[in-house]
Parts: structure tokens; C-alpha cells; sequence
């Protein structure tokens, strides 16, 4: 069975999300210490400012940000490998 390229998209995304809620509630809820300091850190990778483009009748915005941390990584894994064996 050939399997598209959007499912596994939507797994790596659903995967991220689930990771990414899971180590905000550890930032909260963990104790200030190792745990903490290793899965609520995150990396944010994107354009910063934003690129303005003010053209007079119309101003755009353009910028993305990323908020990548241990256990969306670790989250991401667990959807490529539920793709793979489902």
C-alpha cells in the first residue's frame, strides 16, 4: 500500500503539537532543576522582526517562527514511526 506524503505531514504536525503541549505543562509543573532545563527548552528558529512591505494602499507582513523543543522533536520521531507501522 503506498502511502502519501500529506498523511505523513499531518503525523510529524500532530506529533510536534502533542510534544510541544507536553513540555509547556513540564515548564510549568517541573520543578526548577535538570528536568526542566532539559525537555522545556526550546529553539526558535524564524525571521525576526518581520519583513514590513508598506505599500501605501496595502502594508504587509511577512515573518514565521518556530518553537522547537526536545519533546517535539522527540514527538515528530514518534510520528514518523507511527507512519511507518501503520
Amino acid at each position: 500500500m503506498r502511502k502519501s506524503p500529506w498523511v505523513l505531514l499531518i503525523f510529524l504536525l500532530i506529533g510536534g503539537l502533542l510534544g510541544g503541549i507536553l513540555g509547556e505543562i513540564l515548564r510549568v509543573m517541573a520543578p526548577q532543576g535538570t528536568i526542566q532545563a532539559v525537555f522545556a527548552t526550546n529553539f526558535t528558529p524564524g525571521i525576526s522582526p518581520p519583513l514590513t512591505i508598506d505599500l501605501i494602499l496595502i502594508k504587509l507582513t511577512l515573518g514565521f517562527s518556530l518553537k522547537i523543543s526536545l519533546l517535539s522533536l522527540l514527538g515528530m520521531f514518534l510520528g514518523v514511526y507511527l507512519y511507518k507501522n501503520v
